[in-house]
């Protein structure tokens, strides 16, 4: 049996820094040709949830026709200024030590279940090395729809697909949104308080497990690996 780790990446595995928040604000001027006002809350939410918000309170009521120019302006943004991302963010603890233990366990396969788009995703693992962990190819991404259940629904399909068998499906992330998304989904759910979030909050939420952090190695690679 397969086990999926999908893990969650702002605030789970790192810290971004402002400087996706700023690519975002001039891509949006440049596909839009409206003025930048303010950003929403990001927390938990996919990009496609997120960007028909902010559309919204810039007067645009429909950005369905501009989502696809707006990410690929975005992403190329994201690229060009990709080593601010290091720069201004941290990696948070102990996520390449558990990275690295659960990439030698038989039988498990890392990806990423992210509100950010592709592109975006890659860029901000890449900046500190991580990608290496995850296959890429079969992860659920904010682009693909406004609900996290559904990215996780796409994972769960593209594992199948790719690695056959039955497979035991793990969430990992900061917020509420991600616990929801395990439990609509029938996986495991370990939230990690790195975030916004409290453990109370993640436990009330549902989630199986709930960890403070990721710095105890040994801790977060049972809770995972059940």
């Amino acid at each position: 049996m397969t086990r999926l780790v999908m893990w969650d990446i702002d605030r789970t595995l790192l810290i971004a820094g402002k400087a996706t928040h700023q690519a975002y604000a001039t891509a949006f001027t440049a596909v839009t040709g409206v003025a930048w006002r303010a950003m929403a809350v990001t927390a938990g939410r996919t990009d496609r949830d997120i960007s028909a918000e902010i559309f919204a309170a810039h007067g645009i009521a429909d950005c369905e026709p501009h989502l696809d120019g707006f990410f690929t302006r975005y992403a190329d943004e994201v690229h060009a200024t990709r080593h601010l991302i290091a720069e201004q963010g941290r990696l948070l603890p102990g996520v390449r030590e558990v990275l690295r233990a659960l990439a030698v366990r038989p039988g498990v396969v890392q990806t990423l279940v992210t509100g950010n788009i592709p592109a975006v995703a890659a860029a901000k693992v890449g900046a500190f090395d991580l990608a290496w962990a995850f296959d890429m190819e079969i992860g659920g991404y904010g682009a693909a729809d406004v609900a996290r259940a559904a990215l996780v629904h796409r994972c769960l399909e593209s594992a199948h697909a790719k690695y056959g068998g039955p497979v035991h499906p793990v969430v990992i992330g900061d917020t509420t949104f991600d616990v929801a998304a395990a439990r609509a989904t029938g996986a495991l759910a370990v939230g990690v308080a790195t975030g916004g979030t409290s453990m109370a909050e993640l436990a009330g939420a549902g989630a199986d497990v709930v960890l403070a952090d990721l710095s105890d190695v040994d801790a977060a690679v049972a809770a995972i690996t059940g």
